[in-house]
């Protein structure tokens, strides 16, 4: 699904001058792909941050420019949590591109319920898929699975004409008991006398 986004043509470029576009509440931008000439652009932050909250990857550019695009890379400010720049790659809907996707767990899994705990170890799987059925995100349902047991990233179910890119042997989730660490030893046996301040001091005056 492509979601509308407003671009406008940018000409600047050099940190200070993507500040005051930022401080504008704009997010430069750029597109390329295709072997047409990379168009530098700015977008309208809030309507980035709006797709980019529904998880969205196609986008149908209008203004500046008219394409239909995948959001290849997302830049973040870390400690402001702003997006810095983003990468637009030219794309057709049939056309196959590679993309990193979320995997979602889905269910709970029995194994809980016998003492166990899930450990998620994959979070994102690399797949091959015409841009038109691209999904928001990956599932992966784990009701069945049990204490010892293991998911792997061949067992997401993927789009239809979707390849996976990752090591399909990947564990992406288990089910694993918590081995309480035993408290150390302690030695028993009669407690060493304490040293008491003075002692000594009495004990040399007692010889004189």
């Amino acid at each position: 699904m492509f979601e509308k986004l407003t671009v406008d043509a940018r000409t600047e470029t050099g940190t200070a001058r993507m500040k005051r576009l930022r401080a504008r509440g704009y997010v430069p931008a750029v597109l390329y792909g295709h072997q047409q000439d990379n168009v530098h652009l700015a977008v309208p932050e809030k309507e980035l941050l709006a797709v980019l909250r529904h998880s969205g990857h196609l986008v149908q550019l209008q203004g500046a420019v008219t394409d239909s695009a995948l959001i290849k890379h997302v830049m973040w400010d870390e400690v402001a949590a702003n997006v810095l720049h983003v990468d637009f790659a030219r794309v057709d809907a049939s056309e196959e591109v590679d993309i990193e996707l979320t995997v979602e767990l889905r269910g709970t899994a029995k194994g809980t319920s016998q003492g166990g705990v899930i450990n998620h170890v994959v979070h994102s799987v690399e797949i091959r898929c015409p841009a038109n059925v691209i999904p928001e995100k990956l599932e992966l349902r784990i009701g069945d699975l049990e204490v010892g047991q293991v998911l792997r990233v061949k067992d997401i179910p993927l789009p239809h004409g979707a390849k996976l890119l990752d090591n399909p042997e990947a564990i992406v989730v288990q089910c694993v008991t918590i081995v309480e660490e035993a408290e150390p030893a302690v030695e028993l046996g009669a407690p060493a006398e304490p040293e008491l301040i003075g002692r000594k001091k009495e004990d040399e005056e007692a010889e004189e």
